[in-house]
């Protein structure tokens, strides 16, 4: 006899809208990090421009930073997605 094991999925809220409120929440949230990680990319890029090239790692660490914390709410959302179906 084989068992199967099927994943168990995290319990949801009950309630539809504050389940869509989160959802919107994360989308906000990753919006607002890649807009700061564009600014942050551009600002690296004047300063590889004007040759200031230290501030210009320094824009691309909080760059590359902000580009993560996106991707953590976008992961957060899909998760939520997946745990739906």
């Amino acid at each position: 006899m084989t068992t199967i094991v099927t994943p168990v999925k995290a319990e949801q809220p009950k309630d539809a809208a504050a389940e869509n409120q989160k959802g919107i929440e994360y989308h906000k949230q990753a919006a607002m990090h890649h807009e700061e990680a564009a600014k942050h990319h551009l600002d690296a890029a004047k300063q590889h421009e004007a040759g200031n090239h230290d501030k210009a790692c320094e824009s691309t660490v909080k760059a590359n930073g902000h580009s993560c914390l996106a991707t953590e709410h976008q992961q957060a959302d899909l998760k939520a997605h997946a745990l739906k179906k």
